[in-house]
């Protein structure tokens, strides 16, 4: 029997999230309820769950809980356990379909009306993704009934036993893989029964199961995972499972941490460790590694590369502007302002024992669509950062464009291409979109990334993980600038500016002066309470409407992609403001500049 759930609209959760945010347990207890007025179910497909069936499943996950600790803090051991628990109870007592599972405002529901005390218990002061639903692999509630569902095996006498294997960051991985891997139950199982097997002594296990899962991957377009037997698919993973502790071995350090995979945030890559002696931090002075930059742009993504490890040996763009900026702030540096068709690396000998060859390149547009004569310039340019690649042959390779050339299938042929020519050149291909949000910048930016090495250095090539808790909002990152020439709505529009912001728009040359974008990228700051419509050479002041929308200024945008306050840029407003909207935030250059040097140092040291 299916049961189907009431279903808390995205307003209304949205409005009790805000709310109950400001309660105690002991209040969100008093506000527990089985029904809700915005509440509606769909008109078809199972019957409505009873009242007293919610009241029983509420009653069981408190018994859970109360074993657990609720309502005081359970740490982080009796959480874990809590969930592993909790998993097997909602899917086993629940009676969803998984299509009825898929809806995140059934998870609302539960997490905002039917079972809040426990879901803030769970969760104090957690992120909107784990109440709203809005990621299933995030919520509370929803990842629990999804873990169980991919490992459940009626026949087995624990059918829940695999539960316990990974934790839920290791989860996250196979369900993010979901289109190839992780929405098979089938190929789950298969992957959590090797995985038991494996001996990972002396390895980092989140590295090792990420590394299996991009060799699973790799076969996916050969291998029908779902049309082979269960032991034969256990030996054909088991198989793939081994190189990985094979390759991983080779480039493990006797000093490398190997914290196992549990429910917690994940562990930063290796070069990313905090504490270092004076004579470490002399050493790594000593030891830092090279770079060449292409579209160098205001230099926003040498500065992460900087903080990573990576001194640039060559800046290369064609705007004197952005020239001026680069060499405003890093006089040491060498920049050269001209084409890069008219670029001879030859000339560098230096360059020719690069470690790392990067650009954010112009963005291209799809083949699919046609050529057009604004994507000439841009492709050339691609070319050209290929062409240095087989030249100067860089041990490492990063290229940041368009999030659609990574994902869309209006790209596939362009990523064969680019794959292609690099692998004949001897280089192994990592393609990820990340989103700036994820790495403490206040603004969703999703950027495609090309991340390309030379054996022996990919196989120890891992992606950044998010950092783990949410970034700043519009609101605390402006606040203290909007209130300083007096505004005395600053307060009451910070309040209001309570979520990160939209992709910054606006670093194209082909574009006219400087705002924020098309319309609606403006209706997107507009909700934000910002004027997108042209930029402001200063904060309001004290004559500015309270319930007014500012005007951003050019340092405010700037601070939008977490470029440093004294980072100065050259030229005019216009100007200054494409080079602010073309930057990839440092800090996402800093989290993939740590991966590529995390790579690099740990094969040298074999």
């Amino acid at each position: 029997m299916s049961y189907l759930y009431p279903r808390l609209l995205a307003d209304q959760a949205r409005r009790l999230f805000d709310e109950y945010g400001q309660l105690s347990l002991a209040q969100l207890t008093k506000r527990k309820a089985t029904s809700h007025d915005s509440a509606v179910y769909v008109a078809t497909g199972g019957d409505r769950i009873s009242e007293a069936q919610l009241n029983r499943l509420r009653g069981l996950v408190l018994d859970l809980a109360a074993n657990a600790g609720f309502p005081e803090p359970a740490g982080r051991a009796r959480n874990a356990e809590f969930d592993i628990r909790l998993a097997a109870l909602l899917h086993s007592e629940m009676g969803l379909v998984p299509a009825e599972a898929a809806a995140r405002d059934v998870w609302a529901f539960l997490a905002l009306v039917l079972l809040p005390d426990v879901a803030y218990w769970r969760y104090p002061q957690p992120p909107k993704d784990r109440i709203l639903g809005t990621d299933l692999t995030r919520h509370v509630f929803g990842r629990l009934w999804w873990r169980a569902q991919l490992v459940h095996s009626s026949g087995d006498s624990d059918p829940y036993g695999a539960i316990g294997i990974l934790g839920e960051a290791a989860f996250d991985q196979i369900y993010a893989r979901r289109a190839a891997l992780g929405g098979s139950p089938h190929t789950v199982k298969a992957i959590l029964r090797v995985w038991n097997t494996l001996d990972l002594h002396g390895l980092n296990e989140r590295e090792a199961l990420r590394d299996f899962l991009k060799r699973m991957l790799r076969l996916a377009p050969f291998v029908l995972f779902d049309g082979i037997e269960e032991h034969a698919l256990d030996e054909e993973l088991r198989t793939v499972a081994q190189g990985s502790v094979t390759a991983l071995l080779r480039v493990s350090l006797p000093e490398s941490p190997s914290p196992g995979i549990s429910d917690q945030a994940s562990a930063p890559v290796p070069s990313q460790s905090a504490a270092r002696s004076t004579g470490d931090a002399q050493h790594e002075a000593s030891s830092r590694l090279s770079s060449l930059e292409i579209c160098a742009g205001s230099g926003a993504q040498a500065l992460g590369l900087e903080r990573a490890g990576f001194e640039p040996i060559l800046l290369l763009d064609r705007n004197p502007k952005a020239c001026a900026t680069i060499s405003l702030n890093r006089p040491h540096w060498n920049v050269r302002c001209s084409e890069i068709g008219d670029f001879d690396p030859l000339q560098h000998r230096e360059a020719l024992q690069l470690d790392l060859l990067s650009g954010g390149l112009p963005r291209i547009k799809s083949a699919a669509a046609g050529r057009r004569a604004d994507d000439e310039e841009p492709r050339k340019v691609l070319e050209a950062a290929l062409r240095l690649v087989n030249l100067l042959r860089p041990k490492a390779v990063l290229l940041e464009n368009l999030a659609d050339l990574v994902a869309s299938p209006d790209f596939a042929a362009d990523r064969s291409r680019i794959e292609a020519e690099l692998a004949q050149a001897g280089y192994h291909s990592n393609w990820a979109v990340l989103d700036a949000a994820d790495f403490g910048v206040p603004q969703h930016r999703k950027s495609g990334f090309l991340v390309a090495l030379l054996e022996p250095f990919s196989s120890g090539f891992f992606w950044p993980e998010p950092t783990g808790t949410p970034a700043p909002t519009v609101g605390e990152v402006l606040g203290a600038s909007m209130a300083s020439h007096g505004w005395p709505g600053a307060d009451t529009w910070s309040a209001r500016a309570d979520r990160v912001a939209p992709a910054l728009v606006g670093g194209s040359e082909n574009r006219g002066g400087a705002d924020l974008g098309p319309t609606g990228s403006k209706r997107a700051w507009n909700a934000l309470g910002v004027d997108g419509n042209s930029l402001a050479d200063d904060p309001p002041g004290a004559g500015f409407p309270a319930d007014g929308h500012p005007k951003l200024t050019v340092r405010q945008a700037a601070m939008i992609q977490a470029i440093p306050d004294d980072w100065q840029l050259a030229g005019g407003k216009t100007a200054e403001y494409r080079q602010v909207g073309h930057a990839l935030p440092p800090p996402v250059a800093e989290a993939v500049g740590r991966a590529i040097a995390c790579a690099l140092k740990a094969a040298e040291r074999v």
